[in-house]
């Protein structure tokens, strides 16, 4: 196909979609349908959210349905996991197992009896046939076309058997499968991703099982018999199914059903174009969640990289990614996904949490939890505790963290543990620390509550140039010392803001007796 025609038809398809998502407020019902043989990884919540996005752009219904006809591969738990996940990221479904919801059960293991009848209607239709080929000689099959270098398929041996020979099997209880019949003509369907697409199935494929031989429908009978009793409008899912599209629109042909609309999502991959592969144990969302990843640096990292918004920006919230999706900017490129920039992701999501008062309360309490957990028989002073006191940490330290998790690490300790120091550690810094001390206790008694970063930083300054011999490093190194035990960290006067002038003069008379003891 020429380049300019392709260009048309993406220019067309573009308007099409403008046109199409102006109109459909109220009838937009997207579905995230994900299998529970594992738990929820970056990929299938890329998938979610783009369906969610899509679902609230146009004021219509997000559905989560499990594809549990997978018996033997099932996870335990990984069905509640899955929906625990989608509502710890902020992207809850409207309908759905836990939820329930008016086209139910929302679980196809619950749906039997609906794929077994529809199966029978291909049978009766004559789109569909009963196969009793074992697994032996499906095998065999395989093994003889990888021999002569060919792709495997099914030669579609039982599609000419007699119905006396089928009813005659059937009455014997041989075990069998359903096979949909795979008919040359396959009509292009237009992609709201990648365009118009048309694959002849029958030439590459043998006709494909759609009941298996335990009664449990495959995949490709189950999603549309689902996508049309829940009257989905349109079918947002991974590029790898976009091959199976057109044996899926013939199930719609020969059932006479109308099919949704499909767009095809281009693939995650990792930053070095890679796959992204469930072996990497860190791409599950649990782990992130336990890493104490804020869920939406999660959706801001995996929209970031990819397309399909009017802006790409570091810092956007749910609310921000609807209001700038815009599905024709959906590219047909993989996005590559750099895991390492998630800590500068999580910074900005942090700080934008600590900014606003209500989440800021919430993060308050967690971190008292974390303090008392990593601290509790160290903590010599109750106020550390207190709301006031951490709200002030919080608002120092934000947009210089990426967790809260580092504001218990040791770095951190002296904000919660009064610190040890030796009079060794402060002679190798000076003999004047009694009267630098002297001046410290001077200056807070001076500003008393009225402490700014600013202020003090100046103040501090001052303060060097009234030693005798002490020079100016050296002065902020034992200040450092005696606040927090540590030689790196924030500024001496963040320290001492963040501290507060009981604490702080509570440290340098500490350091006043250890000077005249020594």
């Amino acid at each position: 196909m020429s380049l300019w025609l392709r260009s048309c038809q993406r220019c067309y398809l573009n308007a099409a979609v403008r046109r199409c998502c102006s109109t459909v407020h109220g009838e937009v019902r997207v579905r995230f349908a994900p299998s529970p043989t594992g738990f929820l990884h970056l990929g299938g919540l890329r998938t979610a959210l783009y369906n969610y996005i899509f679902a609230k752009k146009y004021g219509g219904v997000f559905i989560l349905r499990l594809e549990d006809t997978d018996q033997s591969r099932l996870v335990p738990g990984a069905a509640e996991s899955i929906e625990d996940m989608l509502e710890w990221a902020g992207i809850p479904p409207d309908e759905s197992p836990r939820r329930g919801g008016p086209v139910g059960p929302y679980l196809q293991s619950q749906r039997l009896d609906l794929y077994s009848q529809t199966a029978q209607q291909l049978v009766n239709s004559g789109h569909a046939y009963h196969c009793f080929c074992s697994p032996q000689r499906l095998e065999l099959l395989k093994k003889e076309a990888l021999r002569s270098g060919q792709t495997p398929r099914y030669d579609n041996r039982c599609r000419h058997l007699r119905a006396d020979q089928v009813q005659e099997k059937l009455a014997q209880g041989t075990s069998h499968v359903i096979r949909f019949r795979l008919d040359e003509g396959v009509e292009p369907f237009q992609d709201l991703i990648f365009g118009w697409n048309r694959h002849e199935v029958a030439q590459v494929e043998g006709d494909p099982v759609v009941i298996k031989a335990d009664g449990f429908p495959t995949y490709h009978l189950a999603n549309i018999v689902d996508d049309h009793y829940m009257k989905i409008s349109h079918v947002l899912r991974g590029s790898e199914w976009l091959i199976s599209t057109s044996k899926h629109l013939l199930m719609y042909q020969a059932l006479g059903w109308k099919p949704p609309t499909f767009g095809h999502l281009p693939l995650l991959m990792n930053k070095d174009g890679s796959k992204l592969s469930k072996r990497q144990g860190d791409i599950f969302i649990q782990s992130f969640q336990r890493d104490e990843i804020l869920p939406e640096a999660l959706l801001d990292i995996t929209t970031n990289c990819g397309s399909g918004f009017s802006t790409n920006r570091i810092g956007r919230r749910i609310d921000e990614l609807i209001s700038e999706f815009n599905p024709s900017k959906i590219t047909t490129h993989s996005a590559l996904l750099d895991l390492e920039k998630l800590p500068e992701f999580n910074r900005i999501h942090l700080q934008q949490r600590i900014e606003d008062e209500d989440q800021c309360v919430l993060l308050i309490k967690d971190l008292q939890e974390q303090i008392q957990q990593a601290y509790a028989a160290e903590i010599q002073e109750d106020e550390v505790l207190h709301e006031d006191y951490i709200r002030r940490v919080l608002q120092l330290r934000k947009g210089h963290i990426s967790s809260l998790k580092e504001l218990v690490s040791p770095d951190y300790s002296y904000l919660w543990v009064r610190p040890s120091v030796s009079s060794q550690q402060v002679a190798a810094l000076t003999a004047e620390a009694q009267h630098i001390a002297s001046l410290v206790l001077k200056l807070i008694e001076e500003r008393g509550e009225e402490l700014t970063v600013d202020q003090l930083s100046k103040d501090l300054k001052t303060l060097a140039k009234q030693t005798k011999a002490t020079k100016y490093r050296e002065v902020m190194k034992l200040l450092r010392l005696t606040l927090s035990g540590l030689q790196q960290g924030p500024s001496v006067a963040e320290m001492m803001l963040s501290l507060g002038p009981a604490e702080i003069s509570h440290r340098f008379q500490k350091l006043m007796l250890l000077s005249e003891t020594s």
